[in-house]
Order: structure tokens, then C-alpha cells, then sequence
């Protein structure tokens, strides 16, 4: 198995979390991310400081909640830590209210649970069962694409395409035009300190009324058809979402781009560098190929594809001794529970056969569990699946090139070659 290399060198160098006192950590340095460098921080918090105060960062002061019980605690209680965007919403980034995007996600009942119900009859049993098959010629024809002994980029020609045809597919969105779903995505998740044309959320806000404008197309399209099962008919023929306004249609747009896209390519790209990261690993798949099943949720955990929410507190409350008021930002780290040794054993190891494999935080817990969590589980079961059927060795060539952000763990290049068992 060819020899990970380095991962891009920082743009500018984070501070060493171990030799820095407690009160100046911060954990929201986009470089770290970028250089896939977050461990140590978290795993000094987890140790010393769970709920830790963080007086100072680029957004402001904040609680950072480190360890999984504690993050799962906060995720069950959302009346007294808010995903409502009327607080903040899930962003640690303050956006001025013309620019905050309603959805489920980011809201509590009873608007959360009358958005969410009429959008999940897309991800129920049945139609993930209709769907598993057009996932299969999806992921049968990209793989035929792919040129077996040249390097190509894995995420460009797998992951953006797979996941791409399955949500324009879920849409009934023009697949030719499937690119603008990834690009929308892109724009939503941009930091904008990575410079380029976008360097304002105005900027960005612009771009984002763009992609409105183009669903509310499709939007009243539907409207005027019988219902169907795409998720832009739900929306329209909904009572309690046919009538949103803008802010809300644009937040119901995002969140569904976004979850529907943008998580599941990364798990996918993440998965391929853990296997060449771990390659024992990736031997035993290829000799036990039904270790895929627990295999996928591993790789979820492993990629932890969104490394944290933001809830905000709602009354003055205190929370493992720590008193919190009203208004506090409150930053949960699936990351760092996901790497909590109380909670999993061997975190660090990428071990395909874990015996509880989706006892991770990836998806969230509560209310706001992820609602295609099968979904996304699907698509790489289904991808690794049929690249097994080949007898294909897929190694990493070069370095994977990570995005410079803290709120996706995302993935722009990855440069791989097959080659034949």
C-alpha cells in the first residue's frame, strides 16, 4: 500500500495547544482543521476542561463541551440549549438577522416538527429500498468511469458525483445541472477568510438568493403538478410549508443541499484516506467484504463529517457546576466526543469491525438527530460495495487537501490510483 503523504502545509502556523495555559485555547482556528491537527486540543479539554469558558475567539466568547455524555445531554435538553435561529441559530458566526435561514434545523417545536415530518417520507424504509437500486447503477456507472492505473481526483470523479446525482435525484432536480447543487453547497459552507470573490456574507447572501431564485422555479412548478415523491413537491404541496417566506424557503433549500450533499461526499473521501491510513484495515475488507456493513458507520465516526453545532442557552441554567446564562453560545463538539476514550474504546484506531459501530455523534442525538442518516450510510455502503466486486486497491497518491473551515470536515482534492488485486 503506497505511503500516505503529509497533508498540505498551515497557511499560518496554530498555537501548541499543550503548551498554552487553559484560558487561552481556542478551538475554532480553521487551521487546525484544515491540517487535520484538532485532536490534541479536544483531548486536553475532554481531560481538563469538559465545559470549558472560552473568553475570546473570533466570534466571541463561548462554552465548548467536549466530552460525549455531556454533548448528548445538551442535545436532549433543546429548551434549554436553543437551535432556534430567533437565538442564533446553529452557527457559532453570528449572521445579522436579514441574513438568518429558518429550517428545522435551526429551529425548536412546533415549527421544527411540522418542517421535518413533511420531508421524511423521502428517507423512510420504503423509499430507501426504491432507492438503494438507483444508487447502485449510480455508483456501478461512475466506477465504470474511472481509468484504472492513472491518477485521477477522487473527490471530482466519486464523491461530488455520486452525491450529486442522488440528491438531484431526490429533487427531481435537472440532472444536467446537478453541479449547482455542489456549488450552492460550497458557497454555504465557505469561510471567508479563505479570500476569493466571496469574502462578505453579503457577498455570499447574494449568491444564496440566486440559488433561491432558481428553486422557487421548481417550487411553483410543482405546485401546479399532482404530488409526487421528490423532496421540492413535499415542500410545495405541505400546508405547513407551502406558503414560506423567502428567508424560511431559502433555509429549507440550504439545509436539504447541505445535508443531502455535502456530509455524505466527505464521509465518502474521508472513509477511502482512512483505509490507506490504516491499511490492515483495508486488507481485511477486502478479504471479509460483509465487515462493510459496520465499516460505514466507522467511517462516519471517523470523518465526523460536521465537527460540531452551536446551541444557545435560553435562561440562566447550570450545567456540570458551571453557571451559564441566558444568551451564552454553548459549542458541542461531535469531534471531540467521538474521540472521548470514556465512551469509545481505541478511539484514535480506525477499526472496521467496532462491535457498536453507530454509538457515535456524527448525526446528532435528539430532536435534531439527522434525518438522512440512512441515507448517507446508504450511498457509501452501496459505493464500497461494488468497488469490492471489482478487486480494486484504491491508493491515495498525494496529498488530500483539506478545506480551510471548522464547520465541515471537508475535502476539496484528493489524488488516487486503482490498480488491480
Amino acid at each position: 500500500m503506497n505511503a500516505i503523504l503529509k497533508e498540505a502545509p498551515a497557511r499560518v502556523a496554530a498555537p501548541d495547544p499543550l503548551n498554552q495555559p487553559l484560558e487561552d485555547l481556542d478551538t475554532t482556528l480553521q487551521v487546525r482543521f484544515e491540517n487535520d491537527q484538532q485532536d490534541a486540543i479536544f483531548a486536553r479539554l475532554r481531560k481538563e476542561a469538559p465545559v470549558h469558558w472560552q473568553k475570546q475567539s473570533q466570534y466571541g466568547p463561548l462554552w465548548n463541551v467536549t466530552r460525549y455524555k455531556d454533548i448528548v445531554d445538551i442535545e436532549l435538553d433543546h429548551k434549554t440549549f436553543s437551535s432556534d435561529v430567533k437565538y442564533g441559530g446553529i452557527l457559532i458566526k453570528d449572521l445579522p438577522e436579514n441574513m438568518r435561514r429558518t429550517s428545522f434545523i435551526n429551529s425548536d417545536p412546533p415549527l421544527h416538527d411540522e418542517q421535518r415530518k413533511v420531508v421524511s417520507p423521502v428517507v423512510a424504509p420504503g423509499n430507501l429500498l426504491r432507492m438503494e437500486d438507483k444508487v447502485r447503477n449510480e455508483a456501478n456507472a461512475i466506477l465504470d468511469s474511472l481509468p484504472v492505473g492513472e491518477t485521477f481526483d477522487w473527490v471530482d470523479r466519486v464523491a461530488i458525483e455520486l452525491t450529486g446525482r442522488v440528491l438531484s435525484e431526490l429533487m427531481d432536480f435537472p440532472r444536467e445541472e446537478r453541479r449547482l447543487l455542489t456549488y450552492w453547497s460550497d458557497i454555504v459552507n465557505l469561510d471567508l477568510h479563505v479570500g476569493g470573490d466571496i469574502d462578505t456574507e453579503e457577498k455570499r447572501y447574494a449568491k444564496l438568493k440566486e440559488c433561491a431564485a432558481y428553486f422557487a422555479v421548481l417550487f411553483n412548478e410543482r405546485k401546479q403538478l399532482p404530488p409526487g415523491p421528490d423532496l421540492i413537491s413535499m415542500l410545495a404541496h405541505s400546508p405547513a410549508t407551502a406558503q414560506m417566506e423567502p428567508q424560511e424557503f431559502l433555509g429549507m433549500i440550504v439545509l436539504l443541499m447541505v445535508g443531502g450533499n455535502d456530509t455524505t461526499r466527505n464521509s465518502i473521501t474521508g472513509g477511502l484516506l482512512a483505509l490507506n491510513q490504516f491499511p490492515e484495515q483495508y486488507a481485511r475488507l477486502r478479504a471479509e467484504p460483509k465487515l462493510v456493513a459496520s465499516m460505514v458507520p466507522e467511517i462516519i465516526r471517523w470523518v465526523t463529517p460536521v465537527p460540531h453545532m452551536r446551541r444557545t442557552v435560553t435562561q440562566d441554567t447550570e450545567f456540570r457546576g458551571h453557571k451559564m446564562r441566558e444568551g451564552d453560545k454553548v459549542v458541542i463538539w461531535y469531534m471531540s466526543g467521538n474521540r472521548d476514550e470514556e465512551m469509545i474504546p481505541e478511539p484514535y484506531q480506525f477499526k472496521i469491525d467496532r462491535a457498536n459501530p453507530r454509538a457515535h455523534l456524527s448525526f446528532g442525538m435528539g430532536i435534531h438527530r439527522c434525518l438522512g442518516n440512512r441515507l448517507a450510510e446508504l450511498q457509501v455502503k452501496v459505493l464500497w460495495e461494488e468497488i469490492l466486486k471489482r478487486d480494486w486497491i484504491i491508493d491515495v497518491v498525494g496529498p488530500a487537501k483539506r478545506k480551510y473551515a471548522n464547520n465541515l470536515r471537508g475535502f476539496s482534492a484528493m489524488p488516487v490510483r486503482i490498480r488491480k488485486a
